[in-house]
């Protein structure tokens, strides 16, 4: 389950930074809309045209749609645009990584009476500011990062100790 929660998060992240980024693009298109079209033809000079022809293919392709051809050649974001797995799984293991630490550093000072409630409750903690601190990073909304991580990482958490009850491990 937490693998799961943690795969929908970075998702719905990583969806979150590109509206962010088109955002940001389609006001520098209805302020400046030269620059941007000089900025696209930037472009396909260093993919090897011509500059003339470079800025003829950057005002066709402004024409017919300028945020798509913005988001496509200059920031990278495309319909047909794959999943990269292995990206995703190295970091998914560093966040899980530091997300775990934080957890078991309270684990191992806090007294064991009171250990299962600081942990769950540092763990949510953690997660909220994890997902705030990574909405950031990526320009989204750091309120919808930090309901989302801490809602799925506490279902993860209750599911688990669920789990564990049934199975007579938890009390």
């Amino acid at each position: 389950m937490s693998m799961a929660a943690g795969e929908y998060v970075s998702v719905s992240s990583q969806s979150d930074t590109e509206k962010a980024d088109l955002a940001l693009e389609t006001k520098s298109l209805e302020q400046n809309i030269e620059f941007e079209k000089q900025e696209l033809a930037e472009i396909y000079e260093g993919r090897g045209l011509e500059p003339v022809l470079a800025k003829q293919v950057a005002e066709k392709l402004m024409a017919h749609d300028a945020l798509g051809a913005h988001a496509r050649d200059e920031i990278g974001i495309s319909q047909t645009v794959s999943a990269q797995p292995i990206q995703a799984a190295f970091s998914s293991a560093a966040t899980f990584t530091v997300g775990a630490a934080l957890p078991l550093l309270v684990a191992w000072i806090v007294p064991t009476a009171q250990i299962i409630v600081l942990v769950a409750a540092s763990s949510l903690a953690f997660l909220a500011l994890l997902g705030g601190l990574a909405a950031g990073a990526g320009g989204a909304a750091i309120s919808v990062g930090v309901i989302r991580v801490t809602f799925w990482g506490a279902m993860a958490m209750a599911l688990t100790a669920g789990v564990g009850r049934v199975f007579g491990v938890v009390a």
